[in-house]
C-alpha cells in the first residue's frame, strides 16, 4: 500500500511478486454519461486515465501522452466499432502498428516510461529501465513497437520457440533499435511468464537492473484498456440509442483485457454481462463451471496463439476481491484487514496452484464470480468454421482467430444475451 501512480508503473511487480491494484477506485465525475459522451476516443482516455494517477500526472500531461500514443493509430477512432448483425457488434483494436489490441496499451505504456524516467534524470541523473516481458506474440511485438527507441530503456522480451505466429516473430525479431532484445525459448509461453516472475523475485537484481514490466501484470496496461469499454458504450448509445445495454464478450488468455472490463463496471459503466471467451486453454471456463482453478497438464496449440495459456496471470487480481469479499469472514469489519486477510488467502490459493496444481473457492465465491462473468468455450474446428461463415456471408468480415472464438461464443449465448436485452 501507499504506493504512487509513478512507482507503481516502473515496478510492474510488487517486491513480494504480488499484482498491484489500486486501493480504491475513484469515483467518477456524476455527469459522466452526458459530460463525456461525445469525446473523441483520446479525450475519453485522458479523461479515465486522469482519475488514476493522482499528482503524479497532470491532466495536461495526461492528455499529451494519450495523443502521442494513439497518433500513431490509422484510425482517428482508434478503435472503432463495426456491426455484424442486428445485436453483434465487433469493436476493432487491430489499427496500431503492430495490428495487435495491445497496441491500446503498450503506445501509452512507453510513453508512460520515457516520461516518467526523463523527468526524474532531469532532478538527478542515472535512471534507467530494464523491461522483461513474456509473450505468446501479440504482447512481445506490440511491447517492441511502444518501447523501440524510447529513451533509458532497455526491453527484453522472452517467447517460446515455434508457438507464436510467423508474422509476430517476424515483427518481433526484424526490429533492429539497439534497445531492443529478443529471446527465444525452449517451452511454453508459461515457461516465459515463469522466468520473468523469477527474475523480478530475486530482490537483488531486480534493483541492480532497474526490472520493469511490460506484460498486463503491469497495472497500466490494465487502466489504458479501460478506455475502450467506455468507447464502446458510447458508440452503441449513439448507434441504438439511450436505452442500448452492452455485453462485452472477450476472448480471453491472460484475464487482462476483460479484467479492464471488470474494472469500468466498477466504475460505473452499465454492462449487461462481461462473458469469457476461452480456446482449448479453458482454465477460466473451467473455474466458472466448478469453482476449481487448475492447470491442464500441457497447453494445447490453437489457431489463436495469443490465448494459449496454462495459467491467467491477471486472474490474481479478480481472486483478491473475490477473497476480500466472500472469504473473509464477516465478523472482520475493518477494511484494511480485510485487505490484509484477502492477501492471505490469495497467497495460499496461488501457492496451492503452484504445488497441487488446484485450488478451490467457496460456493458463495463462486457465486459471485458468475453474477459478474458468463464463459464459453470454443474449439479449433468452431474457430474455423466461424471465420468461414462469416466472410461468405453478406456483407462479408474477415475475423482473425481470436475474434473468431469470441464471436463463436456469443453466437452460442446469444438467447441468454438477448434475454438480457443486450447487444
Amino acid at each position: 500500500s501507499g504506493q504512487s501512480f509513478e512507482s507503481v508503473v516502473l515496478e510492474g511487480l510488487a517486491a513480494d511478486g504480488g499484482l498491484f491494484i489500486p486501493e480504491q477506485l475513484p469515483t467518477l465525475p456524476a455527469d459522466w454519461q452526458t459530460a463525456w459522451a461525445e469525446l473523441s476516443f483520446p479525450e475519453l482516455a485522458t479523461e479515465l486515465i486522469a482519475q488514476f494517477v493522482g499528482t503524479d500526472l497532470s491532466h495536461t500531461e495526461v492528455s499529451q501522452l494519450v495523443q502521442k500514443s494513439y497518433a500513431t493509430f490509422d484510425t482517428p477512432e482508434v478503435t472503432p466499432m463495426v456491426q455484424l448483425d442486428a445485436r453483434t457488434h465487433v469493436l476493432e483494436l487491430f489499427h496500431g502498428p503492430t495490428f495487435a489490441f495491445k497496441d491500446v496499451a503498450l503506445q501509452f505504456l512507453g510513453n508512460l516510461f520515457e516520461f516518467f524516467l526523463e523527468r526524474r534524470n532531469a532532478q538527478s541523473g542515472g535512471h534507467r529501465l530494464t523491461v522483461v516481458g513474456a509473450t505468446s506474440g501479440d504482447t512481445g511485438s506490440a511491447a517492441i513497437y511502444g518501447l523501440r527507441g524510447k529513451k533509458n530503456v532497455e526491453v527484453f522480451i522472452l517467447h517460446p520457440r515455434g508457438r507464436v505466429s510467423a508474422v509476430q516473430e517476424a515483427q518481433m525479431t526484424t526490429v533492429l533499435d539497439e534497445n531492443v532484445h529478443n529471446v527465444s525459448i525452449e517451452g511454453t509461453f508459461d515457461d516465459c511468464q515463469d522466468i520473468v516472475k523469477e527474475l523480478f523475485s530475486r530482490s537483488e537484481f531486480r534493483r541492480e537492473h532497474s526490472l520493469g514490466a511490460v506484460n498486463s501484470i503491469n497495472w497500466a496496461r490494465i487502466l489504458a484498456q479501460i478506455s475502450y469499454y467506455f468507447y464502446a458504450f458510447f458508440a452503441l448509445r449513439r448507434s441504438h440509442g439511450a436505452d442500448a445495454l452492452p455485453a462485452f464478450v472477450v476472448p480471453s488468455g491472460n484475464f487482462g483485457d476483460i479484467l479492464a472490463g471488470f474494472y469500468a463496471q466498477s466504475l460505473g459503466l452499465p454492462v449487461a454481462k462481461l462473458v469469457i471467451a476461452t480456446n482449448a486453454n479453458d482454465i477460466l471456463d473451467r473455474f466458472l463451471r466448478t469453482g476449481t482453478y487448475e492447470k491442464d497438464a500441457s497447453v494445447a496449440a490453437t489457431p489463436s496463439p495469443a490465448m494459449d495459456i496454462l495459467v491467467s496471470s491477471n486472474f490474481e487480481r479478480f481472486l483478491w476481491y473475490l477473497a476480500r469479499d466472500h472469504e473473509v469472514p464477516s465478523s472482520v469489519v475493518d477494511p484494511e484487514e480485510r485487505a490484509a486477510r484477502a492477501c492471505e488467502i490469495l497467497a495460499q490459493w496461488m501457492d496451492r496452484l503452484k504445488t497441487a496444481g488446484s485450488f478451490s473457492v467457496s460456493p458463495a465465491a463462486l457465486d459471485a464470480a458468475r453474477q459478474v462473468f458468463w464463459s464459453g468455450r470454443c474449439g479449433d474446428a468452431e474457430t474455423y468454421s466461424t471465420i468461414a461463415a462469416h466472410y461468405s456471408h453478406e456483407p462479408s468480415y474477415l475475423l482473425d482467430p481470436h475474434t473468431a472464438v469470441g464471436v463463436h461464443v456469443a453466437e452460442t449465448l446469444r438467447p441468454e444475451i438477448k434475454a438480457l436485452g443486450a447487444h
